[in-house]
């Protein structure tokens, strides 16, 4: 049985990533609705014989029987409801080969309404193909679609102006739409390698060159996509590689936790050291993973694959996984961003949206519009909302650091799409970071992971040990909770029951190893913070149940000790009052109790609910 020729599932299949990726090229074909671009997809699919065996004749004959006229496009059309309405729908690849190389046409949707499409299309694709039909003219999404690829950071592009057997092949009206066209392409700094002046319903310039247009000399649209040059090969770019989840083996013993996602750019190989980010965490690779595969010592983009590193870290998906002798993405959470909005309603403020990047996923609001662009005329605007299909620089403020690279140094890790109520309702790129105080945390986390002494006993060895889980229990309130009492007297009862255990107040920090740091900053809560993380870490590496109390602690305080911590999922926060009177949000809320031994009793229950220690 022949292989289908269109697939409309982006899901990469193994076969897929087995071939070799860099003999292929992708590219999206975008313009106005009924410019033309199913035609010219179903021409070229026909003129290179890329089609199954009989495909053409069997959509030939259909019409026939149907009383229709034979239509191009219609090859494209894979969905029924769509020959009904005579437009294509959704993004579709369509695979063809030339005598250079494979391709992969990313057919996308020219309705307004399909917008969404284009982010999801176009963003995979390494050059485009900008339809304009001769006869209708430029039309404004023949404006808006070149602006959005070219936010994309697709660079290389080439303008086809189809339909020219409406205007007799006319050379002066075909230079006129040239001569329009360029001059808003000059505005938006975008070079196109060539005009392309074709009919799709007669094959004119489409595979190869046509007598009936004797006045061109340039290529046609299959020698263009031939002349197209390939994008950097990926694994000579920085490694990166978005974490989709970590899998876990129980059977015959295997205790294998298994990294898994696709790499995106760049080559890895066992032995190298990685770094996960935003965390800070850093292991080094034991092996490339993969299923029904041949054992690999070294793999490169475009693969899904897996790894298992030489340290039991917490990883969480959507970190981004890199490599520790490369460049590194940044992490902030105050980001400026170049923009399309595609959503119903206006993007607007206080509203909370969520961004994405890659397996990454975090809630965030609009700070500011810097600057609104009409794509169609370029004049920019200051409004206090972006209405659909306006392209914005804007600023967002993220409640919690991503990782990311910006456009003019990594573009796959650059680019993101916005989510409203489950919805795409926008995309574009990462431009800047306004500030560097998340950056300043990646980097202590970066060191402090990287210097870090690893230990011959494993956390899982030292807690098979001591008949328990090493824990940091956080214990905060107001002055009259009691909480330094509580803790002390968990601590001697933990103590007298064989745990590894310690009670360390802030006043530790505030008059012992912090005492120049208090005495000589400004403003230096922060310091406290993470020189109490920094002891934190070997605490809990030992294998303790380290219990600290500090006063009045808000949620700032305990997101940073948090990006301190190297594993932070031991941090347990109690609030110990019958009012919390900051903004932090914590684990447990213990009301006051005047029974001191009441407050242990709870205490103790919430470790053995974890499973910190077992009912004694």
């Amino acid at each position: 049985m022949t292989q289908p020729y269109i697939d409309t599932n982006y899901t990469e299949n193994t076969k897929d990533l087995e071939e070799e990726i860099s003999d292929r090229m992708n590219i999206a074909i975008v313009g106005h609705v009924d410019h033309g671009k199913s035609t010219i997809i179903g021409r070229l699919l026909a003129d290179t014989k890329s089609l199954p065996q009989g495909k053409l004749e069997h959509i030939k004959e259909r019409c026939k029987r149907n009383s229709k006229p034979f239509e191009y496009s219609f090859l494209l059309d894979a969905l029924k409801d769509e020959q009904a309405q005579g437009i294509t729908i959704d993004t579709a690849r369509v695979f063809f080969n030339s005598e250079k190389r494979k391709y992969i046409i990313l057919d996308t949707p020219g309705h307004i309404e399909f917008l969404r499409n284009v982010v999801t299309g176009a963003s995979r694709a390494e050059a485009a193909l900008l339809i304009i039909d001769a006869h209708e003219g430029i039309q404004e999404n023949s404006k808006r679609y070149c602006y959005m690829i070219s936010l994309l950071g697709i660079k290389k592009i080439s303008i086809v102006v189809n339909k020219m057997d409406l205007i007799d092949y006319s050379e002066t009206k075909f230079h006129n739409i040239v001569q329009e066209y360029q001059q808003f392409l000059n505005k938006i700094q975008v070079t196109p390698l060539s005009f392309i002046p074709v009919s799709g319903k007669l094959g004119d310039n489409v595979a190869s060159n046509s007598k009936n247009i004797p006045w061109y000399k340039g290529p046609s649209i299959l020698s263009q996509l031939d002349m197209f040059i390939g994008e950097k090969i990926p694994e000579d770019q920085n490694f990166r590689m978005s974490v989709q989840d970590i899998y876990k083996f129980t059977e015959n013993n295997d205790k294998r936790r298994i990294v898994a996602g696709t790499i995106e750019s760049g080559a890895i190989s066992v032995g190298e050291e990685v770094v996960f980010l935003p965390s800070g965490k850093t292991s080094k690779v034991q092996s490339i993973e993969g299923f029904n595969t041949s054992t690999k010592k070294t793999i490169t983009a475009g693969y899904a694959t897996g790894f298992t590193i030489a340290d039991h870290l917490y990883i969480k998906r959507g970190q981004i996984m890199a490599r520790s002798d490369q460049n590194q993405p940044h992490v902030a959470n105050n980001i400026v961003v170049d923009l399309f909005w595609l959503g119903k309603l206006p993007f607007q403020y206080e509203k909370e949206y969520f961004i994405k990047i890659g397996a990454q996923k975090v809630p965030f609001t609009l700070q500011k519009i810097r600057r609104v662009i009409d794509a169609t005329n370029l004049n920019f605007e200051e409004k206090p909302e972006i209405h659909r299909n306006e392209v914005a620089e804007c600023e967002f403020l993220l409640k919690e650091p991503i990782a990311f690279d910006l456009t003019h140094e990594l573009l796959l890790t650059s680019r993101f799409v916005i989510v409203d109520d489950f919805e795409i309702a926008g995309g574009g790129i990462i431009s800047d970071i306004i500030n560097n105080s998340t950056e300043k945390t990646k980097k202590t986390n970066e060191n402090l992971s990287f210097a870090w002494e690893r230990s011959r006993i494993g956390m899982d060895d030292r807690a098979e040990r001591y008949n328990q889980k090493s824990s940091l229990i956080l214990i905060t309130g107001g002055r009259e909770s009691r909480k330094k009492e509580i803790a002390k007297a968990l601590e001697k009862e933990l103590f007298s029951q064989g745990k590894f255990v310690y009670h360390m107040g802030i006043g530790h920090l505030l008059y012992g190893l912090d005492e120049s740091v208090r005495l000589n900053t400004i403003n230096n809560n922060d310091n406290h913070i993470s020189r109490l993380a920094e002891i934190a870490n070997i605490m809990l590496d030992s294998g303790c149940i380290l219990i600290v109390t500090a006063r009045s602690l808000n949620q700032s305080d305990l997101e940073l000790l948090r990006k301190t911590l190297i594993v932070p999922e031991k941090l347990i926060s109690v609030w110990i009052g019958n009012v919390v009177f900051t903004d932090i949000k914590v684990d447990y809320h213990l009301f006051n109790f005047q029974r001191i031994k009441r407050g242990v009793k709870r205490l103790k229950q919430i470790l053995q609910d974890k499973g910190i220690i077992f009912k004694i």
